[in-house]
């Protein structure tokens, strides 16, 4: 008799496909390991500091992507179940390198937090213009609310005492989904924000979107790296951390924090 866990489940896919895998594990172990070293003041607090906000930054990349991956499943594309995407294992989504050695070290170097990882969606079997946008939404919409319970937790926990270290890391994860809550909602063909308006262009403009699409992370950085634009952009995440009531300073502090290799 087959083991449990090897049982398909009626739509031929086995359950494993939808088990948070030992990778994405790992990274929650690490998040909570880093955040009470960071808590307590154990060891080098700033390496503590740094295990804290890469292993957070890694495990909403992949909340980001598996929240793709759900909402793909529910509305008729199975596919992402048999390539894994709803595992929450990182290394599932895209190439290893560039979904998340790149924007770890962005995040490390520039303080923004790129969009990552990605899910390919078969868009073929999911009928209707509305639920490719929503599929395309998820992702933008996991940061957005990722960043609004950090905000609660600091502006909750912080006044109540404990370690500056603490709250200045848990204030840059904040910081960093907004930047990518930001990013990602740009209409930049091939990320999240392009995706949202892709389903409803003209035959005409779909055939240029497509043509730019797999360009979109090098636009992306073309855009940034302009003075006018990146500043733009900037400004823009800073009006919404004030707005949402993330101190600057803090975020700053945080930034300062996980550069351990500086004095």
């Amino acid at each position: 008799m087959a083991p449990r866990d090897a049982e398909p489940l009626a739509l031929g896919i086995p359950r494993a496909a939808f088990r948070p895998s030992p990778v994405f594990g790992a990274l929650v172990a690490l998040l909570v390991t880093s955040a009470l070293l960071t808590w307590h003041g154990i060891g080098n607090v700033r390496l503590a500091v740094f295990g804290f906000v890469v292993s957070g930054w890694l495990v909403s990349l992949c909340l980001h992507e598996y929240a793709h991956a759900v909402l793909a499943y529910r509305f008729g594309d199975r596919g992402v179940a048999h390539r894994g995407y709803l595992t929450l294992n990182p290394l599932k989504y895209s190439h290893p390198l560039l979904s998340i050695a790149l924007p770890v070290a962005v995040v490390l170097l520039g303080g923004i937090g790129l969009p990552g990882g990605a899910v390919w969606v078969d868009r073929h079997v999911i009928p209707g213009r509305l639920r490719h946008t929503l599929v395309s939404l998820a992702g933008p919409a996991t940061n957005v609310v990722f960043a609004l319970v950090l905000v609660a937790v600091l502006r909750i926990g912080a006044p109540g005492g404990g370690p500056v270290e603490f709250w200045a890391a848990v204030a840059l994860l904040a910081f960093l989904q907004v930047t990518a809550s930001l990013l990602n909602l740009l209409p930049v063909p091939g990320l999240d924000g392009g995706n949202m308006i892709q389903p409803w262009l003209g035959p005409q403009y779909r055939r240029m979107y497509d043509l730019f699409a797999p360009y979109g992370f090098i636009l992306l950085f073309a855009l940034l790296w302009n003075p006018r634009i990146g500043g733009w952009f900037f400004d823009a995440v800073f009006a919404i951390g004030d707005l949402i009531g993330l101190p600057p300073w803090l975020y700053a502090t945080g930034l300062e924090l996980i550069r351990f290799w500086q004095s």
